[in-house]
């Protein structure tokens, strides 16, 4: 098996007393592991974070093997992690990412996605510029891997003005209203999905309906 592509590092773990085991997600097949030889020296240590884009070769005599990585840095998130709020970001979305999509299966919709959302944290001035996109990254996994949720309107009265619940029956929103005929303890509040967003001042309204970066629509 030989892979040459470019790749987002989303986790790096130390093996033995010199290497690396990194998982990068790949555009076109998705999450790969690759051992690197010396990754823990001190000019591979800057290249191998979680977060930076990279050019990836990956080497193994078959398919079941571990594959040998050896990697060139394109771009480096290194100085954001020096920022409490973009590293924080950084952290979540890398374990996110490495923790559910398993490996080999091509996303290349979240591919671009992650890229999209690490260049609004390069890019932003504070967490209101990316906070939606993280939101939006994190229900976009939900959808890739058969959990979408469909937010558009109440699934009790179909209004589509103040959905305050999710129903996980159903995935649907409620409303609050609409709760009245649901039992509430059924129904987990839409707003732990928001969160993120709502804490650094991002009104409900517009997490889900924000144009303030180009990500792939979530269907």
């Amino acid at each position: 098996m030989q892979l040459l592509t470019n790749a987002i590092l989303v986790s790096v773990r130390p093996h033995g007393e010199h290497g690396a085991i990194v998982r990068a997600l790949t555009p076109g097949d998705g999450i790969q592991a690759g051992y690197v030889r010396g990754g823990r020296s001190r000019r591979l240590r800057p290249i191998l974070l979680p977060g930076n884009l990279v050019q990836a070769e990956f080497r193994a005599r078959t398919e079941d093997q571990l594959a040998h990585l050896t990697v060139e840095l394109l771009a480096s998130r290194a100085p954001l992690l020096v920022e409490p709020l973009p590293a924080a970001a950084i952290d979540w979305i890398m374990a996110l990412t490495a923790a559910t999509l398993p490996e080999g299966h091509a996303y290349p919709r979240l591919f671009d996605a992650l890229d999209g959302v690490l260049a609004a944290v390069e890019a932003a001035p504070s967490a209101k510029g990316w906070a939606v996109a993280l939101v939006r990254y994190e229900l976009l996994v939900l959808g890739e891997l058969g959990f979408g949720l469909d937010l558009s309107e109440c699934a009790a009265t179909g209004a589509v003005e103040d959905l305050a619940f999710v129903s996980p029956k159903s995935g649907r929103a409620v409303s609050t209203a609409g709760a009245g005929s649901i039992t509430i303890g059924c129904c987990r509040s839409l707003h732990s999905y928001s969160g993120a967003a709502q804490r650094n001042g991002m009104p409900f309204s517009r997490v889900f309906a924000s144009p303030a970066i180009s990500l792939p629509a979530i269907s």
